[in-house]
């Protein structure tokens, strides 16, 4: 089989075959995965949204910079040691694989502990309301999810069981997986999978529902009735989808017989639920809620960094115009000894000329 026939995904039903390679390019010798490049893309555009939004939130973006990459960096952490800790039969043997984050092995749920715990301690830190942030930390999730599940698609994998529907699909890289792990599934769920039948493209699922949550969610932002109601609605609308979406997946982490992530997500549905019910009950009790945005708090802490931002734009000002002067200055200085010097070679042209008709 060649590598084109290797990398090649098809939807029989749809009469599609794609070429789609992991390896995006190779530069000094290093290789970049497309995984990689779709990821940071998703991120990418989750930052632009979420920091074009703050200050309509109330957030003082200065001090926001330092949550979220700290959150980041929990995530990437939490995301680790979650996927380690379920998987801990294939590292317990040898403890060096725990670092090796390239050959894969980031678990969803763990980011987002990660990611909350972190970016909650750094936020305190910082002096920065979390509860409204995470409304926009919440769509920022859809808006990365939705897309990074892209990556799944050029690694071949993030596939359920099979399927007649018309868009199943499927590809060599995709059998191969089957045929290798098809007993441990059975023994696992129960799921008999046939490697030569198409499969359900969950990481397409997954990105169309995360894509679907964000637009809602932004549609319904100016609506919310409390600081941290969107982030909830994202853990339970996330939640609910992964129910269902896990529930088709062949690769998913087990405890016995129970997928981790369905229990999980099944319980940030009905946590999230509680939640709102009860913040808005209580809304309605006290017959006022102020949201952050409209509180004095904010709004000094969005003037301290705009004044921030003015004292060291003048500065900038100040020394582009010392600098500017002392050049001016410095021209100055040399300006009277050119002309001397011009003066001083007019006066020796005259004397020669002089000079030249008394003889």
């Amino acid at each position: 089989m060649t590598n084109a026939e290797w990398n090649t995904v098809s939807f029989p039903s749809l009469g599609i075959e794609l070429p789609v390679y992991s390896d995006a390019f190779t530069i000094f010798g290093f290789t970049i995965k497309w995984y990689a490049l779709v990821i940071i893309l998703g991120m990418f555009l989750a930052a632009v949204y979420c920091f074009r939004r703050m200050r309509s939130f109330g957030i003082d973006d200065d001090r926001a910079v330092d949550v979220v990459i700290t959150g980041f960096v929990g995530a990437l952490i939490c995301a680790r040691l979650y996927y380690v800790f379920l998987e801990w039969d294939s590292y317990k043997n040898d403890i060096s694989k725990i670092f090796s984050v390239h050959s894969g092995g980031l678990a969803i749920y763990g980011g987002l502990i990660g990611a909350v715990l972190f970016g909650a301690i750094m936020a305190k830190i910082r002096k920065l309301r979390f509860m409204p942030l995470l409304d926009l930390v919440g769509m920022g999730f859809l808006i990365g999810q939705g897309i990074g599940r892209w990556g799944n698609f050029f690694n071949h994998e993030c596939f359920g069981s099979n399927t007649t529907l018309p868009w199943g699909m499927t590809s060599p890289k995709i059998q191969a997986q089957l045929k290798a792990t098809a007993d441990g599934i059975f023994a696992s769920t129960g799921v008999v999978v046939d490697p030569s039948v198409p499969v359900h493209p969950c990481f397409l699922y997954e990105s169309i529902w995360c894509l679907v949550g964000f637009l809602l969610l932004h549609l319904y932002s100016k609506r919310r009735k409390f600081d941290g109601e969107l982030f909830f609605m994202y853990i339970g609308w996330y939640g609910l989808g992964r129910v269902f979406i896990e529930g088709l997946r062949t690769d998913s982490l087990m405890v016995g017989h129970i997928r981790i992530s369905q229990l999980v997500a099944g319980v940030c549905v009905v946590a999230a639920i509680a939640v709102i019910a009860f913040k808005r009950y209580k809304i309605k009790m006290d017959g006022e809620y102020v949201f952050y945005k409209d509180t004095e708090e904010s709004a000094r802490l969005i003037a301290e960094t705009d004044e921030k931002y003015k004292a060291d734009e003048e500065k900038r000002a100040a020394k582009k115009k010392a600098k500017a002067a002392a050049k001016q200055s410095s021209a100055e200085e040399l300006a009277p000894e050119d002309r001397l010097t011009d003066e001083d070679n007019d006066g020796n042209e005259q004397e020669e000329i002089s000079d030249g008709t008394d003889n």
